[in-house]
């Protein structure tokens, strides 16, 4: 199967930003109250769920990835790009991390306890995001958990030409409506169990909206 045109954009572009995005982006403890206290509900169902271990794909330098462990999660990350990969895995040699894709990932079926996906699927176009949701729930094992952040909107369409200290990028970002979002999940079999959303002002330049989701058992 050949890869969607999009992620070489996203692959190219996060390559040229990753040492600027490491620098840059918030460590785990800069980020807002409210951010960190959903980050630990999501850690602390996933280790009482005891489905397995928890994947933070689109991991970028690994902070979260490492922050989960921290928590007492067995975790591992995922990055399209190859330099983030790079630099996650010296900043952090004690956990794994691999390059690979939310769209095909080399995952067996039923394996995780947990996905965390922070910021990491906006630039996936909303006609694409089925198969990512797809993807999360055929991984997921059954009464897994699946949390969800990033930036919404009203279907806004970006196209920056800079990013992260002024670097080129070639990547588009789609903003949906949390609503939209949380019924995407919903037609991917996921059960969503919260939502939030934090209007600009409370930690964020922009509306943020956050799920909680999980994999329903087997009857």
């Amino acid at each position: 199967m050949s890869e969607p045109s999009y992620l070489a954009a996203v692959r190219e572009s996060y390559d040229t930003v990753a040492g600027a995005y490491a620098e840059l982006v918030k460590k785990p403890a800069e980020l807002d109250p409210l951010s960190r206290a959903t980050l630990a509900a999501f850690a602390e169902v996933v280790r009482r769920s005891e489905r397995g271990p928890v994947a933070d794909l689109g991991c970028g330098p690994g902070y979260l990835t490492a922050h989960l462990a921290e928590l007492g999660l067995s975790a591992f990350g995922v990055d399209l790009s190859p330099k983030m990969v790079e630099l996650a895995r010296h900043a952090h040699p004690g956990l794994d991390f691999a390059v690979g894709s939310m769209t095909a990932l080399a995952l067996p079926d039923d394996g995780l306890g947990g996905i965390l996906a922070y910021y990491s699927t906006h630039h996936t176009p909303p006609d694409s995001l089925p198969v990512v949701y797809a993807e999360f729930h055929r991984t997921l094992a059954p009464g897994g958990h699946l949390m969800l952040a990033g930036h919404v909107g009203e279907h806004e369409h970006l196209r920056p030409t800079q990013a992260f200290g002024g670097h080129p990028v070639s990547y588009e970002s789609h903003l949906l409506p949390l609503e939209r979002i949380v019924e995407l999940l919903e037609r991917a079999g996921f059960v969503v169990t919260a939502r939030l959303v934090q209007p600009p002002g409370t930690g964020a330049k922009r509306t943020v909206g956050t799920c909680l989701a999980r994999k329903p058992e087997r009857a």
